[in-house]
C-alpha cells in the first residue's frame, strides 16, 4: 500500500496570531480528532501499511505565513500537509454559500433554510475543481485517497475521470437525507452531486438509514439499482455502507485518570458540592437544538420546582462559523433566553445555568465530563454526535446520557435515554429520570455503552472502511477478469465462423428485451426481431428461448420464428415446427395456497403484484419501492420455504421476483438436454437471473456462458447491462474477414 490521502474541506489546524508570534491551533470536529487519533497512534494503522499519511485542504491563513512560519510547525505533525490556497470570495461562496447554505441546511431536514443561489454552486463546482487539479499531478498508482464531508461530494468524479484506475473512498460526516428532501435540489444540481459521489470506489455513512436513504436517490434519479449495498454504476462496482465513526477511547478514558484532570475535576466539584450537575457543550448552530434544549430546561424548572436550588445546568457552546450573520443572530437568541431563564429562576445564591461561549480545552472538557452527573445531548438532527460518546468514554461509572433519538448515535447509544428534542415535556421529564437514577443503573447502562465504543473506536471504524475499500478493488479486478474483452470476443467469433452446428440459448427478460413495469407489455421491438430473422436464417443455428414467461406470451410474440421456445423454465417446451409439449402433469390446486399468501404480501407492499402461469405462481416487486420491496422479499421468501417443507414444489429467489413452481426441472436441465440431443459443435448461452445459473452451472465446459449485468455469477464472463446485449449477439455471430484456424479444443480457454 502506498500514501494514505486524506482529503477535507480545511486543513487540521488554525492559525494563531500574538504579534510575532504563531502557534498551530487543532480544528474542533469529530473528524479532525478521528483522523488525528488514528496518525497519532502507528500501532492501529493497518499494521503501519501506509508509506507515508498526508492531509490535504483548504489553508484559512494567507500564503506568506504558510512559507515562512507554518511549514516549520506542519513538520512536527504526523503527517504531510498539502495546503490549498483558495481567493476569499470564492471560498465565500464555495463554503458559506452553497456548503452551508445549501447542503447543511437540507441534508439536516432544515429545508426552509436553503438558499438556492446558482453562483454558490458555480462557486462549489469550481472549488472542486481547485482541489482535483491540486492533486492529479502528484498522484502516484498506489495511492488510497479518502474524501471527506459534504464540501467535497464531486471531486470523486474528477478525480476519477482523469484517473480511472484511482482507489478512491468517501465518507458523508453528516445525516443523507430521504429521497422527498434530496429532490427539493434543482434538478441539475442534485444529479451532479449523486454523479459526483459515484465516482468513489466506497461510499460511507453513519448509519443505515443514511444508506438507504442514498440508494433511493441514486435509484430514482441515476436509474441505478443496488444488490444488497453494491452499484453497479457505468462500468465499475461502488459500494455503499455504514460505518458508524468512533473516537480514540482509551485517550478519554485514560485522561479521565491523569492528575491534571482529577484536580480540574476535584475543583468543579467543590464549587458544586451539594448540586447535581447537567452538562452540554455543543457547536454554535441551530442543528444543535439548542434553543429546544433550553425550552425543555426552562419548562423543567416550572414542572419540578423540588429540583431548583439542587442543580445548575452547565452550557459551553463552541464558536462555530461566526463570520455568517444567521449565526450571530443565533448566539444573541441563546443568550438572550439563557437571560431570561436565570431572571426568572435564580436566587441570591443560586443561578440555573451556567454559560459559556469559548473553546474548552481537552482536560478541562474531561474534567466536566466526568463531574456531570447528567449529560445533556439533544440535537434536532445530526449526522453521529461524537459528544455522547465522549462522554461515556470519559465516564468513571456513574453519570446518565440524555440523548435526542435523531442523533446517528442514537442507533449504538440505545442505553441512554432517548428523547425527542423538540418535546419540551419529554426534555424535561428525561432529566428528571436522569437526574434521579440509581447508582447500579447508571453503572450499568455505562459499562453496556463503553464496551461498544471501545469495540468499534476510532481505530477500528479507520481500518474497517480502508479493508473495505481494498475488498471493493479486488472486487472491480475480478469483474475485469470476466468481463466480455474485445480478445474474447474475437475468440468466440472465430470459433463460431467455422462451426457447422450451433446452439444459442438465450433468456427473454432481462436478456433480449428489457424489464417492463408490466410483464403482458414486453414484447419484442424490431431489433430484436431483425436479430432473430438474422439468425434464424442461417441454417447452421439452433436458437432456443429459454424463459421463465408462460407458453402463451411467448407463442404470442415468438411463435413466427423459427426457434425453440422453453417456457416456465422448462415446464414446457415447443420445438421448432413443432406443437408445445408439457414436461410435468400434475394438478394446480397447489397455487390457492401459494396465491393467498402472495396476495398478503400484495396489499403490505404498493407496486407488487402477482403473475401467475401454467406450473408457475411469481410475486414480482420490480416496481416497488427498493427497500421496502426487498424487506417484503425476504419475508415472503422464509413464510414460504416452511410452507412448502416436504412438498413436490420449489421457491426461486429471482431478479426482483420471488416465484413457486413444481420442482425437477429448471432451465439447466432443458438446456443439457438439447445440446445432448443436438451435440452442437458451438453453443452460446446468455442469461441474467437467478435461474439462468442453472444453464451456467450445467453448461460448464461445454458452451460459452455469459451474465448479463454484473454480480456474482458461474458464468465465464459478464456484459455490465442489457443495452449491450444485441450489439454484443450481432458482434458475436458477425463473419470475420481474415482466414481463421478452427481452436485445438472444442472450447477455447479463455
Amino acid at each position: 500500500m502506498g500514501r494514505l490521502i486524506i482529503i477535507s474541506n480545511r486543513l487540521p489546524f488554525s492559525l494563531d496570531k500574538d504579534g510575532d508570534k504563531v502557534s498551530l491551533r487543532q480544528s474542533s470536529g469529530g473528524l479532525v480528532s478521528a483522523i488525528k487519533s488514528y496518525f497519532e497512534n502507528a500501532s492501529a494503522q493497518r499494521g503501519g501499511e501506509a508509506t507515508e499519511n498526508v492531509w490535504m485542504g483548504v489553508a484559512d491563513f494567507p500564503q506568506e505565513d504558510w512559507e515562512l512560519v507554518v511549514a516549520t510547525h506542519a513538520a512536527e505533525q504526523d503527517f504531510s500537509i498539502l495546503p490549498l490556497f483558495v481567493d476569499k470570495d470564492l471560498y465565500d461562496n464555495y463554503y458559506n454559500g452553497f456548503s452551508n447554505s445549501v447542503l447543511w441546511p437540507l441534508f439536516h431536514y432544515f429545508s426552509s433554510l436553503a438558499n438556492y443561489e446558482s453562483q454558490y454552486f458555480d462557486a462549489y463546482v469550481q472549488v472542486n475543481q481547485l482541489f482535483a487539479e491540486k492533486l492529479l499531478p502528484l498522484l502516484r498508482p498506489d495511492d488510497q485517497i479518502w474524501i471527506h464531508d459534504y464540501q467535497l461530494m464531486i471531486l470523486p468524479h474528477l478525480l476519477r475521470t482523469k484517473r480511472p484506475e484511482a482507489t478512491i473512498g468517501f465518507f458523508l460526516h453528516i445525516p443523507f437525507p430521504s429521497y422527498e428532501i434530496f429532490r427539493l435540489l434543482p434538478t441539475e444540481w442534485k444529479k451532479i452531486l449523486l454523479q459526483g459521489l459515484m465516482g468513489a470506489d466506497l461510499i460511507g455513512f453513519h448509519t443505515y438509514d443514511y444508506v438507504q436513504h442514498f440508494l433511493q436517490s441514486a435509484k430514482m434519479l441515476l436509474g441505478v439499482d443496488s444488490y444488497f449495498h453494491n452499484l453497479q454504476y457505468q462500468d465499475r462496482l461502488v459500494r455503499i455502507d455504514l460505518f458508524p465513526i468512533g473516537i480514540d477511547y482509551n485517550k478519554f478514558h485514560q485522561t479521565a485518570a491523569d492528575p491534571e484532570t482529577e484536580q480540574l475535576r476535584n475543583k468543579i466539584l467543590d464549587n458544586f458540592a451539594d448540586k447535581k450537575i447537567v452538562f452540554s457543550v455543543d457547536r454554535l448552530d441551530y442543528t444543535k437544538g439548542l434553543m429546544q434544549r433550553l425550552n425543555g430546561f426552562e419548562y423543567f424548572l416550572e414542572r419540578y420546582p423540588e429540583w431548583r436550588e439542587k442543580m445548575i445546568f452547565i452550557l459551553n457552546v463552541v464558536p462555530s462559523r461566526d463570520t455568517i450573520p444567521a449565526y450571530n443572530d443565533r448566539k444573541k437568541m441563546i443568550e438572550e433566553k439563557i437571560g431570561t431563564i436565570n431572571g426568572r429562576f435564580s436566587s441570591i445564591s443560586w443561578q440555573p445555568v451556567i454559560y459559556r461561549y469559548n473553546h474548552l480545552p481537552f482536560k478541562e472538557l474531561i474534567a466536566l465530563y466526568q463531574a456531570a452527573d447528567v449529560a445533556l445531548v439533544t440535537p434536532l438532527r445530526d449526522g453521529m454526535n461524537l459528544v455522547a460518546k465522549e462522554y461515556v468514554a470519559s465516564s468513571l461509572g456513574r453519570g446518565v446520557l440524555v440523548l435526542s433519538e435523531l442523533a446517528g448515535a442514537a442507533s449504538e447509544l440505545s442505553e441512554a435515554i432517548l428523547v425527542n428534542p423538540t418535546d419540551t415535556s419529554d426534555v424535561a421529564s428525561s432529566i428528571v429520570r436522569a437526574l434521579a437514577m440509581p447508582l447500579y443503573e447508571q453503572r450499568n447502562r455505562i459499562s453496556l455503552m463503553q464496551r461498544r465504543i471501545q469495540e468499534y473506536d476510532v481505530f477500528k471504524w479507520v481500518n474497517d472502511f480502508m479493508d473495505q475499500l481494498a475488498q471493493v478493488k479486488q472486487e472491480q479486478q475480478k469483474q475485469k477478469v470476466k468481463l466480455l474483452d474485445e480478445k474474447v470476443i474475437t475468440t468466440i467469433r472465430r470459433h463460431y465462423q467455422r462451426s457447422r452446428n450451433r446452439c444459442l440459448l438465450l433468456d427473454y427478460d432481462g436478456t433480449l428485451v428489457p424489464f417492463s413495469r408490466i410483464p403482458s407489455e414486453a414484447a419484442p421491438d424490431n431489433a430484436v426481431k431483425d436479430l432473430l430473422l438474422r439468425l434464424t436464417a442461417d441454417p447452421k443455428n439452433h436458437v432456443i428461448i429459454i424463459s421463465g414467461r408462460d407458453l402463451s406470451s411467448l407463442d404470442r410474440w415468438l411463435g413466427e420464428f423459427n426457434v425453440t421456445l422453453v417456457a416456465e423454465h422448462g415446464a414446457s417446451t415447443k420445438r421448432r415446427g413443432a406443437a408445445w409439449q408439457q414436461m410435468v402433469s400434475v394438478s394446480d390446486l397447489w397455487k390457492e395456497e401459494i396465491r393467498r399468501i402472495m396476495q398478503l404480501f400484495v396489499l403490505r407492499c404498493a407496486g407488487s403484484f402477482i403473475e401467475e402461469k401454467t406450473n408457475t405462481i411469481a410475486w414480482h416487486y420490480r416496481n416497488t419501492q427498493a427497500g421496502l420491496g426487498f424487506s417484503r422479499s425476504r419475508e415472503l421468501l422464509n413464510t414460504l420455504s416452511q410452507l412448502i417443507q416436504n412438498t413436490t414444489l420449489q421457491v426461486i429467489d429471482g431478479n426482483k421476483v420471488v416465484e413457486v413452481r413444481i420442482a425437477g426441472f429448471d432451465k439447466g436441465a432443458t438446456a443439457l438436454k438439447i445440446i445432448g440431443e443436438m451435440d452442437p459443435d458451438f453453443t452460446l448461452c446468455m442469461g441474467d437471473d437467478t435461474t439462468d445459473e442453472d444453464m451456467f452451472k450445467a453448461l460448464e465446459g461445454e458452451a460459452y456462458t455469459i451474465k448479463v449485468n454484473n454480480g456474482a455469477s458461474a458464468a465465464q464472463y459478464t456484459i455490465l447491462s442489457q443495452q449491450q446485449v444485441l450489439p454484443v449477439l450481432t458482434l458475436l455471430t458477425s463473419e470475420l474477414p481474415e482466414p481463421l484456424q478452427l481452436p485445438k479444443t472444442k472450447y477455447a480457454d479463455s
